[in-house]
C-alpha cells in the first residue's frame, strides 16, 4: 500500500472541502445585508447545541413554548457557518415563525403585504402585525387537556450555498438569544450593534 499517495489523496480532498466551504462564505457575504461569517469549530458545536438544549420549551414571544426546529436541522450537517446581517438584510420569502397547537398550524407570520390585505379581509382570520391567527384552524378534541401553543421556528433554505459545487442539504436557521450571544462573543462583536445573527448547516458531496 502506498501510503504517500493515500496521504496525497486526503490532503487534496481537504483543500477541496476548504475550497467549497470558502465559496459558501463568499457567495454568502455577497448578499446584502450580509456582515461577517464565521466557521463553527466543534467546541463551539458542542456550546451552542447546550444552550439550544437549555432553551428548548421556554416561551417565545409571549405565545408559546419554542421548538427550533431549523437549529435541529442545522446541526445534523457536517459543517456550520455563523454569520452577522444589519438591517439591510431580507430575510428567505415565507414564514419564519408557525404557531401549532394539536398537530395542526393555527397561526403564522406573513409579510407580503397584498397577502395581509387578503387576510384581513377574511373573518376566520385576526391580523396582528405581521401575524394572522387562523381562528377555525383548530377544532378542539373532546375532553382534550388544554395543549400550550408551541411556537415552531421552521428550517429554511438557503440557495446562496445550494448553489456552490460540492455543498448540498443546505438549511438556514435563526439562533436562540444564549447561542446568539455566544456567537458575538467569538466572534469579537459587541453588544447592542444592531447586528442579527444566522446558523448555516450544509453537507460536502
Amino acid at each position: 500500500m502506498d501510503h504517500n499517495r493515500d496521504l496525497k489523496h486526503e490532503g487534496e480532498l481537504a483543500l477541496e472541502c476548504k475550497d467549497i466551504i470558502q465559496d459558501v462564505i463568499c457567495k454568502i457575504k455577497a448578499v446584502k445585508g450580509v456582515e461577517e461569517a464565521y466557521i463553527l469549530n466543534e467546541k463551539d458545536k458542542e456550546k451552542i447545541f447546550e444552550l439550544e438544549k437549555k432553551a428548548e420549551g421556554a416561551v417565545l414571544m409571549g405565545l408559546g413554548v419554542g421548538d427550533n426546529q431549523g437549529i435541529k436541522e442545522v446541526f445534523k450537517r457536517q459543517i456550520i457557518i455563523a454569520f452577522t446581517t444589519n438591517m439591510d438584510y431580507v430575510w428567505p420569502e415565507g414564514s419564519n415563525v408557525f404557531l401549532m397547537q394539536y398537530g395542526e398550524k393555527i397561526g403564522e407570520d406573513i409579510y407580503d403585504p397584498q397577502k395581509l390585505e387578503e387576510c384581513k379581509k377574511c373573518k376566520d382570520m385576526i391580523v396582528m402585525g405581521n401575524f394572522v391567527i387562523y381562528r377555525s384552524a383548530v377544532p378542539k378534541p373532546k375532553d382534550a387537556k388544554k395543549e400550550p401553543i408551541t411556537v415552531v421556528l421552521p428550517p429554511r433554505k438557503c440557495q446562496e450555498a445550494e448553489c456552490v459545487s460540492g455543498a448540498i442539504n443546505a438549511v438556514l436557521a435563526s439562533p436562540s438569544t444564549p447561542s446568539d450571544e455566544y456567537i458575538r462573543s467569538v466572534m469579537g462583536i459587541m453588544p447592542g450593534t444592531g447586528l442579527g445573527t444566522f446558523l448555516i448547516g450544509f453537507d460536502l458531496c
